[in-house]
């Protein structure tokens, strides 16, 4: 069950975007979408409405959060998942349309220093200074890029030194909205979430954690499977990918 503070994140998200199916003249489509592609969406919604007439309507929140209520027959169209793990659950669970399952970007795991924090930050290794006193990560059970921030502290020899100092987020969204309100120094979220905003931003090694192999999947349930295909070709082989790639996405070689 997602917290109240997650259902709220999930209900602002969707009065900001305008998401609402009888707001628009135009077919319209639910998707679940990770937290971590709230701007990228933004910025893709209005193009891909002009170019297909389909209204894109957005539900953000944690990657587990998501899966939990499609598994509760949550009613979404798609889902835009931070990790191939959650996807796969759904497919074999068969809430997915078969062959619909596919890769559409490999996320990039940043650490951000907003510009308000004092600390004097250069790589990842000063996370040890006394400086740093709060770092904000989203909760590796619900957010594949709180998974990766854990796995890079530890595989750099970091995380023993620093547990102590981490402060634990609901969704990516969560942990940049902890280093926006000064209530954390640093800040392990999705590289597209903050690329345009002021501050230190370090792209953490891709060789220090597990790939984060974003995927898609149309629900089986969806009544709208002709409107779903269309928004996952957008992203797969349209002109959704070059505003992915804007957003620091990278894709499979």
């Amino acid at each position: 069950m997602y917290t109240r503070r997650a259902a709220g994140l999930v209900l602002v998200l969707l009065v900001l975007n305008g998401c609402s199916r009888e707001n628009s003249a135009n077919p319209s489509l639910s998707i679940a979408a990770a937290a971590n592609l709230t701007a990228a969406m933004q910025a893709a919604a209005p193009k891909f409405e002009a170019e297909t007439g389909i209204h894109p309507v957005f539900s953000f929140a944690s990657t587990a959060q998501l899966a939990q209520q499609i598994e509760n027959s949550a009613p979404f169209d798609m889902f835009l998942a931070a990790d191939a793990s959650h996807a796969g659950e759904l497919e074999e669970k068969h809430l997915l349309a078969p062959g619909t399952r596919a890769v559409y970007a490999i996320g990039v795991l940043a650490l951000w220093m907003p510009s308000g924090s004092l600390s004097a930050i250069a790589r990842m290794e000063d996370l040890v200074s006394p400086s740093i006193r709060t770092i904000a990560i989203a909760k590796p059970e619900l957010a594949p890029y709180g998974q990766a921030a854990i796995e890079s502290l530890k595989a750099a020899g970091l995380w023993d030194q620093v547990q102590g100092k981490v402060v634990y987020a609901e969704s990516v969204a969560m942990a940049r909205q902890y280093g926006s309100s000064g209530n954390a120094d640093a800040v392990f979220t999705a590289y597209s979430l903050v690329l345009h905003d002021p501050g230190k931003i370090i792209t953490v090694d891709e060789k220090l954690h597990q790939p984060i192999a974003q995927e898609l999947g149309i629900l089986a349930s969806s009544p709208h499977q002709p409107e779903a295909r269309k928004f996952a070709a957008f992203f797969l082989s349209g002109g959704g990918r070059d505003i992915l790639r804007e957003f620091g996405y990278r894709f499979p070689k």
